[in-house]
């Protein structure tokens, strides 16, 4: 970073929860991913209305775009995350499965549990 100019307070916030959510993220910690997703869209809600990024290369306006650049990686990685999920409960619980990975027929089957949630992946 090239200027001497200090980072944004609310740029800085961002960055933090950033890292929380990476950090779940990265231990696989699906509470902990819930609760760093609804923090980040906190700061994300109080985003300020204008942050001065006049000049090129501004130290502010490359800490915007990193945030932003990491904010989209993280977004995707959560993403992905939910449709495993997802297809992990559809897998083992077919019974709970919202939307099946096939279309079943509303009637009963022969087939138990274990069998439909197989067929079913």
């Amino acid at each position: 970073m090239t200027t001497a100019s200090t980072p944004h307070p609310w740029i800085g916030s961002l960055q933090v929860e950033l890292d929380a959510l990476e950090a779940a993220l990265l231990r696989s910690d699906a509470p902990a991913v819930e609760l760093a997703s609804a923090a980040l869209q906190r700061v994300l809600q109080q985003a300020p209305g204008r942050i001065s990024l006049s000049e090129p290369g501004n130290v502010q306006q490359q800490d915007l775009l990193f945030a932003a650049e990491r904010f989209a990686r993280l977004r995707q990685a959560v993403l992905r995350s939910a449709a495993q999920s997802q297809r992990a409960v559809t897998s083992l619980l077919p019974q709970q499965a919202q939307q099946p990975t096939y279309g079943r027929r509303a009637g009963g089957s022969s087939l138990g549990g274990a069998g439909r949630g197989f067929l079913s992946a």
